[in-house]
């Protein structure tokens, strides 16, 4: 059997960085991985594996094994193959450390430094093989390391027919990372009666809860003179532009919050005197707080505009997803088995909120309720991200004793 690290391996010097567009997939080198994983899924000897030629979605089955007398629901598990555009993911050189403490100097000139003071996340996993980067990439953990776990599972059910399970539905997706992994996801081909998204972090996270979020558009409408001539006659844009930032609550952004506190983030800001244009994403795990959220941002472009004229501001607001907690909570049973599983094998379950989402969430919301597993990564869209060699060991375990759980 293949190591889930050879596979990890091989699927992070493939670049599928999606992209901030309407096509799906948002990028066309999405392929690349997804034909590589049902030519390997055929070659595992997987049932319906099917690759969307359309839309890159890779859809497989393993087929029940159990006696009679004995049953298990059909058991649905999803990565994604696209990586984030935040930190390119093109050209991934990916190397096997042993972290003994203090810094890894991951581009070996001082220029990019893993510093547990800046990370102490990292004082968990000294002692452990670590998979890093030289800094100049993302690593695509997020979310290669839970294709690679769902892999490895694949490859260890196939081979070992003595482990009972029932069904097992595998789906990778495209664009998570840009919010368009389930937008032409085959439910019916899927044929999962419930899923697991295997996208989360460290060892023992279990998530079936993330925020409610939308995103905010504000457009700014100003006007140009010669700057000798401006005084009564200028409105200068990114100027207006700011000061619908600064009505914003400047304590609520992410970089102050954590837990269960929702967010106003500026993602993005372009423009000049004539017009400037304003990105943002609203976020909070509370639906009556999120409503609230919105109507403020909303408020502040009208504010505005009583201040300084009609059509100066308008602002958009667009519901992207919701938190999955209020179709879980109605199927507790399947967050109860994963606890169990990791009680099994020795994992203590640290069930956490989301601050952001999955592809689980509107899942949940398509019928699918489908909570959110470990992977054994961290830091996340960044080039400091890291993954635990053991860690994604116990991931594929963990797997598997899942599907060992629900077999009655």
């Amino acid at each position: 059997m293949e190591d889930v690290l050879d596979r990890f391996l091989r699927y992070v010097r493939i670049d599928t960085q999606s992209e901030e567009n309407q096509q799906s997939p948002t990028t066309r080198k999405q392929f690349d991985l997804a034909r590589l994983l049902a030519r390997e899924l055929e070659q595992l000897g997987a049932a319906q594996v099917r690759l969307d030629e359309e839309h890159c979605y890779v859809y497989a089955r393993i087929p029940a094994n159990l006696p009679q007398g004995k049953s298990a629901p059909a058991i649905g598990f999803i990565a994604h193959m696209d990586t984030s555009p935040a930190v390119s993911g093109a050209d991934v050189k990916p190397r096997v450390v042993r972290y003994e403490g203090g810094e890894i100097d991951l581009s070996g000139d001082g220029t990019y430094v893993l510093r547990p003071s800046e990370f102490p996340i990292l004082d968990r996993y000294v002692g452990q093989e670590l998979v890093v980067t030289d800094g100049s990439t993302l690593l695509g953990g997020d979310d290669k390391a839970g294709v690679a776990e769902i892999m490895a599972m694949a490859e260890y059910l196939l081979g070992h027919p003595e482990a009972e399970h029932g069904e097992v539905c595998i789906a990778f997706t495209p664009d998570e990372e840009v919010g368009g992994g389930v937008k032409y996801f085959d439910l019916d081909r899927f044929g999962a009666d419930f899923g697991y998204t295997v996208d989360g972090g460290f060892l023992g996270g279990m998530e079936y809860e993330n925020f409610n979020a939308a995103s905010g558009r504000v457009t700014v409408y100003g006007r140009s003179t010669h700057t000798g001539s401006a005084k009564n006659a200028m409105r200068n844009a990114a100027l207006l532009a700011m000061e619908f930032q600064s009505m914003l609550p400047q304590a609520e952004a992410p970089m102050y919050t954590e837990g269960y506190e929702g967010f106003y983030h500026l993602d993005s800001i372009h423009g000049d005197v004539e017009k400037c244009e304003l990105y943002y994403i609203i976020r909070d795990h509370d639906l009556e707080r999120f409503k609230a959220r919105k109507d403020r941002f909303t408020a502040i472009g009208a504010y505005l505009n009583g201040k300084y004229g009609e059509g100066t501001f308008t602002t958009e607001v667009k519901d992207t997803y919701y938190n999955m907690k209020e179709i879980i909570l109605p199927h507790m049973a399947i967050v109860d088995k994963v606890k169990e599983a990791m009680a099994d094998l020795g994992i203590e379950p640290i069930v956490t909120p989301i601050r952001g989402g999955t592809d689980g969430a509107m899942l949940s919301y398509m019928g699918l309720p489908c909570p959110n597993l470990c992977t054994g990564g961290c830091i996340c869209h960044s080039r400091f991200e890291f993954v635990s060699v053991p860690h994604m060991r116990r991931c594929v375990q963990l797997l598997v004793k899942i599907l060992e759980k629900h077999v009655d």
